[in-house]
């Protein structure tokens, strides 16, 4: 799923033309994108992993590194950087669904991996640098 397919999808209840969080995330991440593509490119060469993850949300998750934090940054979004391996270890990822993922999982060269985090729940992402 892209990011610009979920933006612009109103929810039951909500004013149609109150802004999307997920604007706000749009443009973080246009801001964060060089910072993102260096973390994930350091999490391969190091060899952590093949398929980094980048959690984005605007509340406490227990899961990956706070690597830009919105509080610091002025900003909507915190982003956090986990691994495959960290959302199959903890269940997110169930271990029957791991080759599916790794299989739909977009060029890390070109897409940051997103699991976004919203109140009504979270779903992956993925976005291109810029």
């Amino acid at each position: 799923m892209e990011l610009q397919d979920l933006i612009n999808q109103s929810e039951d209840g909500q004013d149609p033309k109150k802004e999307s969080p997920l604007k706000s995330l749009e443009r973080d991440l246009k801001l964060y994108s060089e910072s993102i593509k260096e973390v994930a490119t350091e999490i391969m060469v190091e060899g952590l992993s093949a398929y980094p993850i980048f959690i984005a949300h605007q509340h406490q998750v227990a899961i990956g590194e706070v690597i830009l934090d919105h509080k610091d940054l002025n900003t909507s979004w915190t982003i956090q950087a986990s691994t495959f391996e960290e959302f199959v270890e903890r269940g997110i990822i169930h271990q029957e669904k791991k080759e599916r993922f790794i299989k739909h999982f977009k060029s890390p060269d070109d897409f940051m991996c997103l699991f976004v985090v919203v109140p009504q729940g979270a779903n992956f992402v993925f976005f291109p640098y810029q």
